[in-house]
């Protein structure tokens, strides 16, 4: 398979990588700044420049031709201001998926966040924009016709991966290492892995492959 990865310099892009190349996927990652794209050759996987913030959709449909599936792992940051959340968590989202729609790419993993169903659309905190960003860019997702996943993680941390998860609809609020959401994304990105399905992942007891089959048939 081809995957083309946006935010493909981010923390679960750069794990995610070495998973797909591993299988014998070609994964392509979307950076801004030149001096990425060596880091992503390093991870097994090819960088391409493509800035999503200011990029048509065009462009974009351009960099996902002949991609059998893309994944949306960007986001701002915890530094960034409420503006450039949207900006990024959402509008380049949907921007993603609007280019694959119109590239003909089939399928769109999106990695959101727990909460987004309890946000306030009242506050200005800075989080619960981003809530707001990522609740507004699934519903987005869930509107369109492509094979789509919406993988919601809890409090994502830099520990180790223990290939043990939590996942299904609803789950108890939890963390989960970031290297194991990448696995997460490796097994849905797989020919059998669930499609047109939504559903949060913390650290648990199931193994990754498991866990994603058991929503395969669930």
């Amino acid at each position: 398979m081809r995957i083309v990865v946006a935010g493909g310099h981010g923390k679960i892009a750069r794990l995610l990588h070495p998973l797909l190349a591993a299988r014998g996927d070609t994964s392509v990652g979307l950076v801004r700044h030149p001096a990425h794209v060596a880091d992503l050759t390093s991870d097994g996987a090819r960088g391409l420049l493509l800035d999503l913030e200011t990029a048509t959709v065009e462009e974009v449909a351009a960099a996902l031709a002949g991609a059998d599936a893309a994944v949306f792992a960007a986001g701002a940051g915890p530094g960034s201001d409420p503006a450039r959340t949207l900006t990024v968590d959402r509008d380049g989202a949907v921007k993603l998926a609007d280019s694959a729609v119109r590239a003909g790419v089939p399928r769109l993993v999106q990695v959101s966040s727990m909460g987004t169903d309890d946000v306030d659309r009242d506050s200005g905190d800075r989080f619960q924009v981003y809530l707001g960003a990522k609740a507004d860019a699934d519903a987005h997702l869930r509107g369109t016709d492509l094979a789509w996943t919406v993988v919601r993680p809890g409090r994502l941390t830099d520990e180790p991966g223990t290939g043990l998860v939590e996942a299904g609809p609803s789950v108890t609020r939890g963390a989960v290492p970031r290297a194991d959401v990448a696995a997460v994304l490796a097994a849905v990105l797989a020919d059998d892995a669930p499609a047109r399905r939504q559903f949060e992942v913390v650290g648990g007891r199931t193994p990754v492959g498991e866990a994603v089959a058991r929503l395969t048939a669930g």
